[in-house]
């Protein structure tokens, strides 16, 4: 049998008060002496009632609630998440900021794919990590004039005031500096063909380093979601060069390993033929052999930052602040140290 839910009457005939008193209890508004409001929430406590939220937050225009959108990470197929250290420990830290401050963060789909769930739109504000493009969720923020923050800029208005800064061309400077102190004299850089400035940036970035050194740039697109297998492809077109490559930056994780395990599989020694760096950390480079050094782009640093950013625009008087984070902090395994050699 369906459970019936207690009624702010209900609470308000247990208590011996009036509804409205109940109701001034809960919502902090009017004047209730303390004895009243304990006997009005101990009323509460033994019927199971709690007041409705949502229908406070629509009188309030307030839900206290954050929506994260991790874009473009979260597609079809959201679980592949789980072996990517950024996308929980950014979500972590700024879920933590946002409770400090007496709001929740909410993890929603991205309500401009068609299909998706528009959930996101109820929400006090939006993060958006790494906005594509034109991107349509800024766009229809910016009409609605909904509070909004991106991590990365919309790489079609730079513009924008409200991203947090991820310092995309000093992590490629150095990770390039890394990789040539490691003896990568030919690096190679395999990017994703999402429109975002990850990819976008540190191929610019990439190019003008190639440029003032003389260098040949070598650049190779593989789409985010590709297998392994599929990039491992990368690894054969770097080894067919007229020069191979002997260093290779490759973004995402699954790049990295599929690289890697090619190259080993053809014969090819990491780190004493070819170094390998990862623009990302992730469980998959820890376990491989041999293990791959990575970028630690300090999500939780970025997290509370983009919380912080968001908080503020909700409640200008708010006393909240994100330190800095240190970019481009390196994190240096097996694939760059050639020590032994």
């Amino acid at each position: 049998m369906a459970r019936t839910r207690a009624t702010i009457r209900d609470v308000a005939r247990r208590a011996g008060v009036s509804s409205t008193t109940v109701s001034h209890t809960f919502s902090g508004n009017g004047v209730v002496n303390e004895q009243t409001q304990a006997r009005v929430r101990a009323a509460a406590s033994a019927l199971g009632y709690h007041p409705d939220v949502v229908a406070s937050g629509l009188r309030s225009s307030r839900l206290g609630v954050i929506g994260l959108v991790l874009r473009p990470a979260v597609g079809p197929e959201p679980h592949q998440l789980g072996d990517v250290d950024y996308f929980p420990r950014f979500a972590g830290a700024a879920a933590l900021t946002s409770l400090g401050h007496g709001y929740a963060l909410m993890l929603v789909a991205d309500p401009v794919v068609p299909g998706a769930s528009r959930t996101a739109y109820a929400c006090d504000g939006i993060i958006v990590t790494d906005p594509v493009g034109n991107d349509p969720l800024t766009a229809a923020m910016r009409s609605s004039g909904m509070p909004y923050v991106l991590v990365g800029r919309d790489v079609a208005d730079p513009d924008d005031p409200h991203v947090i800064d991820i310092a995309t061309a000093h992590i490629v400077d150095r990770v390039l500096d890394h990789l040539a102190a490691a003896g990568g004299t030919r690096p190679a850089l395999i990017v994703g063909t999402d429109a975002i400035e990850w990819n976008l940036a540190t191929e610019s970035r990439y190019r003008e380093r190639m440029l003032s050194a003389g260098l040949p740039a070598t650049v190779l697109r593989v789409p985010e979601r590709a297998s392994r297998s599929e990039a491992g492809l990368a690894a054969d077109e770097l080894l067919s060069l007229p020069e191979p490559a002997d260093a290779v930056y490759c973004l995402t994780s699954d790049h990295a390993r599929g690289v890697v395990e090619r190259l080993v599989e053809r014969g090819v020694r990491v780190p004493e033929d070819v170094v390998v760096m990862c623009g990302s950390d992730a469980e998959c480079l820890r376990a491989l052999s041999p293990t791959i050094s990575t970028v630690d782009l300090l999500p939780e640093a970025l997290g509370r930052q983009a919380a912080a950013a968001l908080l503020r625009q909700l409640e200008p008087d708010l006393a909240v602040t994100a330190p800095e984070p240190e970019h481009g902090r390196l994190i240096v395994r097996e694939s760059t140290s050639r020590s032994g050699r």
